[in-house]
């Protein structure tokens, strides 16, 4: 049975709640986690001056992912052609540009749409040196013309939306396109189709322990596949294991490169399976890249349980919800020959 509205909203809101939970102690480690928030680390959202928990550049991206996919289908909708990781890399420069970067294109078409209206969009939230090094260099790097040899996780944080946009194979060859884009490495870019791959099973009714184990069988399928697989292959062991969070992460590693990333986030969601709380609280609270691993387990568990499952305190303090909502419906609904979609996802 193929998971509903509730379920998209479940994905990317939980996305950018893990998101929001892991900004303030991603540069910590996990003793000075503890020290700061008290015995268990960080767990509730920490609002800003707006009063509102802030997202950072994952989510961003995120949603920049999501909004080139979307553009794409009205571009093949309305032109009956289309390259989609070209659509999806002109909307990473329009990301790029709100980061202050310059325009790295002449053509006016690219620098529209309505997610450059939205201020907080605009604000730097610590964007990866690899992204904007990638994207301000003006090439487009693919798997067969790698940009660079970069496995950080840059490239897997932000594909959620191709799991809920592809059928499992082709979720699997977007995410790897789509990654590639800025990340060069093998490992970079087969986590991104991991996790691409993953979400689409889940949100085609999978149960999550099978959805796994689909990845996993999916991964050997590719050349240079065997760092994700490791990886994954250990986080499923541990997360049937005695050990506490903390140390079992600390065997799958910090989180800064792509399997690492998501090893952590399939791990905390194997564990928590039913507890999107606890799974979020326990993706965060370790040494390493914390926001992107909560990121990662939001998607994941957010995919699993749906939006009902997501404390509700959580869903109202999260930045940009409305935002993130409307893009969840349209990337079910899909493409609408109305003016208010082209306004949204124009597809010149």
């Amino acid at each position: 049975m193929k998971r509903k509205l509730e379920f998209f909203r479940g994905c990317l809101l939980g996305g950018a709640i893990g998101d929001a939970l892991g900004w303030p102690v991603e540069f910590l480690k996990y003793r000075e986690i503890t020290k700061r928030y008290g015995d268990g680390g960080i767990r509730d959202l920490v609002c800003a001056s707006s009063g509102k928990a802030e997202i950072t550049d994952d989510t961003q991206m995120t949603l920049f992912t999501a909004e080139g996919i979307l553009r794409a289908e009205t571009r093949w909708r309305e032109r009956g052609i289309c390259h989609v990781p070209t659509v999806v890399y002109y909307a990473y420069q329009r990301w790029l540009s709100t980061q202050g970067s310059s325009r790295q294109n002449e053509w006016a078409f690219i620098y529209d749409g309505w997610l450059l209206g939205i201020k907080q969009l605009h604000e730097r939230r610590g964007p990866g040196n690899t992204c904007l090094t990638a994207l301000g260099s003006g090439k487009q790097g693919t798997v067969e013309q790698p940009i660079n040899h970069s496995k950080g996780c840059g490239g897997v944080m932000r594909v959620a939306p191709v799991g809920l946009s592809y059928p499992t194979e082709k979720a699997f060859h977007m995410g790897v396109d789509f990654a590639a884009i800025t990340h060069g490495h093998p490992s970079g870019y087969l986590a991104a189709g991991a996790l691409s791959f993953l979400i689409s099973c889940i949100i085609r009714g999978d149960e999550l322990e099978s959805a796994v184990q689909k990845v996993l069988a999916e991964l050997t399928k590719y050349n240079h596949h065997e760092e994700v697989y490791q990886a994954l292959e250990e986080a499923v062991r541990l997360s049937s294991s005695d050990l506490e969070p903390v140390e079992a992460i600390q065997k799958l590693g910090e989180g800064w490169i792509a399997e690492e990333a998501l090893a952590i986030a399939i791990y905390c969601a194997l564990k928590f399976k039913h507890d999107f709380k606890e799974a979020i609280i326990a993706a965060v609270n370790h040494d390493g890249d914390s926001d992107s691993t909560g990121a990662i387990t939001g998607n994941i568990l957010g995919a699993y349980l749906g939006i009902d499952a997501i404390p509700n305190e959580w869903l109202e303090k999260v930045e940009l919800k409305e935002e993130i909502t409307q893009i969840a419906e349209d990337l079910l609904t899909g493409y609408k020959p109305d003016l208010s979609w082209r306004s949204r996802y124009p597809g010149h």
